[in-house]
């Protein structure tokens, strides 16, 4: 990349990142790492909604497929089924690990992972264009998923939702 605004502007950004952090997004300043999780999700559905009304139906798809894979990590974290600091990479092994614990079960764990590998790509790189009706029925079953597993937990008090 030769572009100076370019190297100047990836510069600020490294350097954004190695920089104490001051002013912080609100709700997220928790110390537990399933805390975290948990208003990740919260903030996905809320910044989803927003942008359905807007009709960015590809990020509302994203967002709320992120979202139901933040709220399983919170309640496997919170379960003691993970570990804070393990990253599960597959979207498909979350999805196992979550039926795994119990969440849900494996035919729903299964449909959840076909979900995503069937059509979150194919949105999210254009090989198909999200509509309306897919966004809609998208934030719903996050938002559905991501209260039923919060409901479940100790800890639904602290849900941002």
């Amino acid at each position: 990349m030769e572009n100076e605004s370019v190297l100047n502007a990836l510069d600020a950004a490294e350097r954004s990142f190695e920089q104490t952090p001051q002013n912080v997004e609100d709700g997220l300043d928790v110390d537990e790492a399933e805390l975290v999780q948990l208003r990740r999700a919260c903030r996905l559905l809320a910044a989803a909604s927003r942008l359905l009304d807007d009709g960015y139906y590809t990020v509302v798809i994203e967002s709320s497929f992120v979202a139901i894979e933040r709220t399983i990590q919170f309640r496997l974290i919170h379960d003691g089924a993970m570990d804070a600091s393990e990253v599960i990479s597959s979207h498909r092994r979350l999805y196992q690990r979550g039926a795994e614990i119990g969440l849900y079960d494996d035919a729903f764990g299964e449909r959840l992972a076909e979900l995503w590998n069937q059509n979150r790509t194919k949105t999210d790189y254009r090989l198909g264009i999200a509509t309306e009706s897919q966004a809609k029925a998208m934030h719903e079953l996050a938002t559905d998923v991501h209260q039923d597993l919060v409901n479940a937990s100790q800890v639904r008090h602290e849900c941002l939702c």
